[in-house]
Order: structure tokens, then C-alpha cells, then sequence
């Protein structure tokens, strides 16, 4: 347990840290913005690309590791918004409440944690499961908010082809996001063998080092500006019961189901490793998505309660999320 709170003490310690900075006001909360466009648009993919190049296309592409996460995910999607719609209000909210249910923090948190927690053959399976949230997760969770109906009268006829048109767009949403494009870059770099010119891999590489400790400083500071109202002051108290049985199915039923349908696939013969499924299984242990806040409050869902349920799992997987490695015997790679 030592050696693994030595990797994970650094990462939450630095989420902390932006949380602090940002409540204490030594962070303005107007350049969070910015270090969020840092990390997504430039910090993350050099990341990203420079695991994707060093890695076979095979590991970043498994189809069992894809199918077996995915299968999982669609599970507690489905789970969250049949157990929680009542909690949530409306199907919006519980559509939401089941993305932060489904959507751990892979891409700004997991990725660097578990190649520092179980070594750099990790960034494969972490990277599948970013393609498969990117994608599918989180599409399919706008798609069925976007089927609530502000009129509680109005008609449910045509609801298939409205489904379908809200996956449509947030499939093109997804193709914007800049992270599926350099995972793919990087993955035409490790097939071609083709390397950048030496001044280019040195910025790259400059960018990558610099993606974990800014995008966990702003996870930190994003958990602090979710939490306030329009004016800026911290929101009014909301019960416990409408956010965190959804934080409890992130931490505890998604690693579960993981590990369940992993064994099932192993045990039918599939092509999965005990390695991946130990990453998998880690991936899906660890806390929320920081960014489903700002999709929620650009679809108009219930931010404030979004963002207790990230603030609530990022907390609590300090602990639960040491557990679940321990279990597997993760350690320093």
C-alpha cells in the first residue's frame, strides 16, 4: 500500500493544490479557461501522440479490451438513469448524472497515473477506453439528454429519429475534440515508424512533461468553479441523496462490472491478459470526468449537481481508488 500511495499521493495532492489556489483566489477564475485550452489543445495531445507512437497499433486498438469497457460503460449508463431519473428530476440530469457515472477522469488523470502505477504498457488499455467514452459514452448520454422534454406534455412520437440525430451530433462534437486526433496521429507514427524532426519531438516532448501537473492543477481549480453560483459564491447545500449514490456507482459498481465481465471474457477464452484487465479495472476505479460539468452546463443540465457528484468521487477515490490497486497488487512500475 506504501508504494502505491507514493504514485498517488502526487496526483491528488496536485489536484489539491488548484482547488486551494482557485477557492483562495490566488488562481483568477478567469484563466481557468485557459489552462483548460492548455491541456486540451495542446499539452494532452503531444501526450497522448507520444504514447500512441511508442506503442503497437495492436495495443492501442483491442478489440476485446474495447469490447469488454464498452459493454461495461453502456451497463451503468443504463443502470444510473433508470435508478436515479426520480433523485435527478428529469431525464437530462440523469443522462448527465450517468456520464459522470461512466466517465472516469482517464485522459487528464488516469493516463499518467497508471503508466506511473503499473509501467508504460498501461497507456494502451487507458488510451481504448479514452476513444471509447470520447465517442460512445458520452455521445450516447447527450443524445438521450437531448430527448427531454421541457413541456412534460409534449409528444414522445419520433423519439428514435431524434435519438438518432443527437448521436449524429455529438458524434461530429467528438470529431472536434482534438485528443481521438492525436491518439490517431500517434498511432500512424508507430505503424509508419515515421519520427519528428528533431526540433519538433523536442517542443512535443516539452508539452507532453508539462500535460499532468496542469491538467491536475486544473482538475482542481474546474472542482472550485463548478461549485459556485452565477454570482460566484459557493452553491446552496443540496442533499447528499441526489449526488452521491451516482459518485458510490463510479467508484464501486463500475470497477465491479469491469472486473466481472473481464473475468467472463477471460473465462470464455478471449484474448484479454490479466494486465489489461487490471488496467481496465483501474481505469473505471478512478474518479469522475472534471469536464462533463462544463457539457452539462452547455446542455443546460443541472451543473450544480454534476459537480458534486465529481467533487464527491474525485474525494473519495483517494481511498477507494488505493484499494482497488492494492487488490490487483499494483505497484511502482
Amino acid at each position: 500500500m506504501q508504494a502505491i500511495f507514493s504514485v498517488t499521493v502526487p496526483f491528488f495532492a496536485l489536484i489539491l493544490i488548484g482547488y486551494l489556489a482557485a477557492r483562495r483566489g490566488l488562481l483568477p477564475l478567469v484563466a481557468v479557461p485557459g489552462l483548460n485550452a492548455f491541456v486540451l489543445y495542446f499539452a494532452l495531445p503531444c501526450m497522448l501522440f507520444r504514447f500512441g507512437a511508442n506503442l503497437p497499433v495492436r495495443e492501442l486498438f483491442d478489440p476485446v479490451v474495447l469490447g469488454v469497457y464498452l459493454l461495461c460503460a453502456l451497463a451503468v449508463v443504463a443502470l444510473t438513469v433508470v435508478t436515479t431519473r426520480r433523485a435527478a428530476g428529469n431525464l437530462r440530469d440523469a443522462a448527465f448524472g450517468a456520464l459522470v457515472a461512466a466517465f472516469p477522469n482517464t485522459g487528464f488523470m488516469g493516463v499518467p497515473l497508471l503508466v506511473a502505477l503499473v509501467g508504460p504498457a498501461a497507456a494502451g488499455p487507458t488510451i481504448t477506453t479514452v476513444l471509447a467514452d470520447l465517442f460512445v459514452t458520452s455521445s450516447l448520454c447527450i443524445a438521450i439528454a437531448q430527448l427531454h422534454h421541457d413541456n412534460p406534455a409534449a409528444s414522445h412520437a419520433g423519439d428514435a429519429a431524434a435519438l438518432r440525430a443527437a448521436i449524429g451530433r455529438s458524434l461530429r462534437a467528438a470529431l472536434g475534440n482534438p485528443l481521438p486526433w492525436s491518439i490517431g496521429l500517434g498511432a500512424l507514427a508507430s505503424v509508419t515508424g515515421v519520427a519528428l524532426p528533431g526540433p519538433l519531438a523536442k517542443v512535443v516532448a516539452m508539452l507532453a512533461d508539462a500535460a499532468s501537473p496542469v491538467a491536475l492543477f486544473t482538475i482542481g481549480a474546474v472542482l472550485w468553479r463548478s461549485g459556485l453560483d452565477a454570482q460566484g459564491r459557493p452553491g446552496a447545500p443540496m442533499p447528499a441523496a441526489r449526488y452521491l449514490p451516482v459518485a458510490l456507482i463510479k467508484l464501486v459498481v463500475h470497477p465491479l462490472l469491469v472486473w466481472a465481465a473481464g473475468s467472463a471474457a477471460q473465462a470464455a477464452g478471449l484474448a484479454l491478459s490479466d494486465f489489461q484487465l487490471m488496467v481496465l479495472v483501474l481505469a473505471a476505479a478512478l474518479p469522475s470526468a472534471s469536464n462533463v460539468s462544463l457539457l452539462a452546463e452547455r446542455y443546460g443540465a443541472d451543473n450544480g449537481r454534476v459537480a458534486r457528484i465529481i467533487l464527491a468521487s474525485t474525494v473519495l477515490a483517494f481511498g477507494s481508488f488505493a484499494l482497488v490497486a492494492w487488490r490487483f497488487g499494483a505497484g511502482l512500475a
